[in-house]
């Protein structure tokens, strides 16, 4: 392979990168917890969108196990939307593991 391919080869995955992580900010993953009280939707840049609590969820004796309830779907939704902005990045990589990518 001649280095001019290689440059062309190297311009076009900086540029599905660059498409990738775009389209990585738009990506969403819904979570939920206490078998769908808590409910929470998470953006690809590791943003919580919205957080729905069933209102039979608010026990104001427990208050504990509802903020268990709203860490945990906010962790696996994160965890969700992290692993499709993974793959994402896989897919624009060609598999490739570049570190710091993700």
């Amino acid at each position: 392979m001649d280095m001019k391919q290689m440059m062309r080869q190297a311009q076009k995955m900086q540029a599905e990168l660059a498409k990738a992580q775009e389209e990585i900010k738009t990506m969403t993953a819904e979570a939920t917890a206490g078998g769908g009280m808590v409910k929470v939707v998470a953006q690809g840049d590791m943003t919580v969108q919205s957080i729905t609590i069933d209102p039979a969820a608010i026990d104001p004796e427990d208050a504990d196990m509802l903020q268990d309830m709203v860490c945990a779907a906010v962790n696996e939704a994160l965890r969700a939307v992290s692993a499709q902005g993974s793959a994402r990045i896989g897919q624009a990589t060609g598999g490739m593991n570049i570190p710091g990518l993700m």
